[in-house]
């Protein structure tokens, strides 16, 4: 079994593929953190608690053993009972106290992993993929019970974790802090990683090392933002990417969130991580439940790309769903930086005739196509097709598209309204705002109040009209702004602080209706480039648009910081014009190429303006690409060379059974008189023998990693090199 209870000993021990997680049931029903890491015999580790008497540390009283919560590690900690740190979770009561005492009333365990209900989670397609835990917590006062739910992956280093309450007293209680997972690590010696950022510049990876007192992240922009990824890991001091314990933390969440780290005066950490305690509360009446967030716990002792490709796998195979989710994806061109909102059918079918010769599959419609959009100033929450420059409509569109043997799509930002519209005219109360306080503009827009259900249902019946009004084969959903003055005109004044949140479902309930409604279309989610890059979202998209950056060495940093925790085969990337829209670089066109096969190819530029060598190096690209799209897709990846580290890039995919890989390196700049490069490749099967398909030259598995392969001498800056491996039968 996965998960076991020793009830002499009030111990749980979960374990997934190699992990330990214990738990133990004090005898005053707290529960206290034992272990988590590498799978172990013994679970019973209750002479590791320091339990001996301190000063200043209150002890708990009425129970067969004295000692204090400060110093105990926890599972789910309360504020005001002896705990100094940072608490889990806080509830106010009527009484206006905040001091709740939640102890141990009982367990059960079953196989499988329950959904959770209005939010997105990690799932299985077979009970005996995981098992689950969850563990009843009751305050007799206020009468509220904590559900804390734990699964185990079997075939993972896995544990997620969410929580459940539910208020079976006969008094509101209001939440105003509901975390979905803390844990506590004695004798911490660790640093922290996390992915930063801002617009055009997602997922840059910092680490640093960890002293006593607060370290955090949080967003509180309404989604999870450009500026925070809502991931962080702790790294014992010596790991690196391919050795040392890491242990990494992501929740499924995509709008305000905090993960924190809190080392202690005794030098024991918390960490914790859920929806934002800053501007949230939750009225919960007798009788009502709240379900938090799941967090996705993993553990690796080989280091953060053993971590990272546990994410991988995970969230390839049990969080992404759909027709799309294991199947190639189309090689599009969209026609955003081609002509940007200067968009019409002559545009349209330029692109596709070239596009079709090229062998692209799928030409995409952004920004323009509806309304009176010829910018930025208006028609958004108008979704119906300017006729002036598209007369035959979006059927018309896309019939003409697929009669030459291309499919159609559509660019789309369902939530928001631009106040010169006819929504916003007729209800200019539907988006999110405050009475009486200006609104304030981004992008010349607003956010649509998704916290109310009417909004939600015009969005679902506006969106859905248009995807049954032609033949659309995908979908880019975007949204291109943060949120401001947070409140709605529908919620009563003790609800106001619940907006965001509810923001957050009203759009998780939209997108699941859209997504079951039109199985067979590839929607990719977007906010403005990697804004809401978070499993969140890749629960209802299985890929999302990595940055709005396409410069191809740019990207080796963001498309590697994303890595760390989010599968290649979710990032969409596009090969650009040069000089490239954003940072003006010129780079050769097989550098941009390979940079974007390395996720989800695209292609976004004017095709008529292409020289019969880049047309020619395109349709290369294009044929190298499905060749080895099945390892971008379902293949491990190994990071091999950081672009935080120095001027070269390199990683590698290489099919489950050790068959097949691909290489990638990148060189930026080039320098004077150097060495050859020695790659050191990783994953391969050491007894297999290789050969490389452009060389024909073989080599062992075993000396391709340990004594590396040359990479071959590269003239000039911005250049890269693919190395193609087969196992020799």
């Amino acid at each position: 079994m996965a998960i076991t209870y020793n009830e002499n000993k009030g111990l749980f021990h979960l374990q997934a593929h190699n992990t330990s997680y214990l738990i133990q049931i004090t005898p005053s029903g707290h529960l206290i953190h034992l272990y988590w890491g590498k799978k172990i015999r013994s679970p019973d580790l209750r002479h590791l608690l320091d339990v001996k008497e301190r000063p200043f540390s209150p002890k708990i009283i009425n129970a067969e053993e004295l000692y204090s919560l400060d110093v105990l590690p926890q599972e789910y900690p309360s504020y005001g009972h002896s705990d100094f740190r940072a608490p889990a979770f806080q509830v106010q009561l009527e009484n206006g106290s905040t001091i709740i005492c939640a102890k141990y009333v009982t367990y059960r365990i079953f196989s499988g992993k329950p959904k959770l209900e209005g939010l997105p989670a990690t799932h299985v397609e077979d009970s005996g993929e995981a098992e689950t835990l969850e563990v009843e917590l009751r305050d007799n006062i206020s009468g509220l019970s904590i559900f804390l739910v734990y699964s185990v992956f079997s075939e993972l280093d896995v544990v997620t974790r969410s929580v459940r309450f539910l208020n079976r007293g006969t008094d509101n209680l209001k939440l105003i802090r509901t975390l979905s997972m803390c844990i506590d690590f004695i004798n911490f010696s660790h640093d922290v990683l996390h992915l930063s950022g801002t617009w055009a510049k997602e997922s840059m990876i910092e680490r640093n090392s960890l002293k006593r007192g607060m370290f955090s992240i949080e967003s509180r922009r309404g989604i999870s933002s450009h500026q925070h990824n809502p991931f962080l890991a702790l790294l014992t001091e010596n790991a690196s990417e391919d050795n040392g314990e890491v242990f990494g933390f992501s929740l499924v969440y995509s709008g305000n969130f905090l993960a924190f780290v809190e080392i202690d005066q005794f030098n024991s950490a918390r960490i914790g991580m859920g929806i934002n305690p800053f501007d949230f509360s939750w009225l919960l009446k007798p009788g009502e439940k709240f379900q938090t967030p799941e967090v996705v716990m993993v553990y690796s002792d080989m280091g953060l790309g053993g971590m990272s490709r546990s994410y991988h796998c995970l969230y390839r195979k049990h969080l992404c769903r759909g027709y799309y989710r294991d199947k190639p994806r189309p090689i599009l061109v969209n026609s955003w930086e081609t002509a940007y909102f200067n968009v019409n059918e002559e545009t349209v079918q330029r692109i596709v005739q070239i596009g079709k010769h090229l062998g692209l599959d799928l030409f995409v419609l952004d920004d323009g196509w509806f309304g009176q959009r010829d910018d930025d100033t208006s028609s958004l929450g108008d979704w119906n097709v300017n006729t002036e420059k598209f007369p035959e409509g979006l059927s018309g569109v896309a019939e003409k598209i697929n009669k030459i043997g291309m499919q159609f799509g559509l660019w789309i930002e369902p939530e928001m309204v631009s106040p010169n519209s006819n929504l916003y005219r007729s209800h200019p109360d539907w988006c999110i705002h405050v009475p009486d306080r200006d609104r304030s503009l981004g992008r010349n827009q607003l956010v649509l109040d998704l916290s109310r259900e009417d909004v939600c249902d015009e969005i679902i019946k506006s969106i859905s009209k248009i995807l049954k009004s032609a033949p659309i084969s995908y979908v880019k959903w975007d949204m291109n702004r943060y949120l401001t003055e947070i409140g709605s005109a529908l919620l009563p004044p003790e609800r106001q602080r619940e907006t965001a949140h509810r923001y957050i479902l009203g759009l998780y309930r939209i997108l699941e209706e859209i997504t079951s409604s039109f199985p067979n279309i590839l929607f990719e989610g977007c906010a403005g480039g990697g804004g809401r890059f978070d499993p969140g979202m890749l629960y209802f998209m299985p890929q999302i648009w990595t940055s709005d950056n396409t410069d191809a060495i740019e990207r080796l940093k963001i498309q590697y910081g994303t890595s760390i925790v989010y599968p290649p085969s979710t990032m969409a990337a596009h090969v650009t014009a040069v000089p490239n829209h954003q940072v003006y670089r010129i780079t050769p066109m097989e550098i941009r190429g390979n940079v974007a096969m390395s996720g989800i190819l695209g292609y976004e530029l004017a095709l008529w303006e292409l020289t019969s060598e880049e047309k020619s190096t395109i349709k290369k690209q294009i044929g190298f690409y499905r060749s080895i799209q099945h390892l971008i897709l379902n293949g491990d990846f190994f990071r091999l060379l950081s672009p935080f580290e120095g001027n070269e890039t390199a990683w590698m995919f290489i099919s489950s059974d050790k068959r097949e890989a691909v290489v990638f390196y990148f060189q930026v700049l080039a320098r004077a008189n150097t060495h050859a490069k020695i790659l050191y490749l990783r994953g391969l099967d050491p007894l297999k023998n290789y050969i490389e398909i452009d060389s024909g030259l073989a080599f062992g598995g075993d000396g391709l990693m340990y004594a590396g392969i040359k990479v071959p001498e590269l003239k000039g800056d911005f250049q890269s090199v693919v190395l193609q491996l087969r196992a020799i039968k």
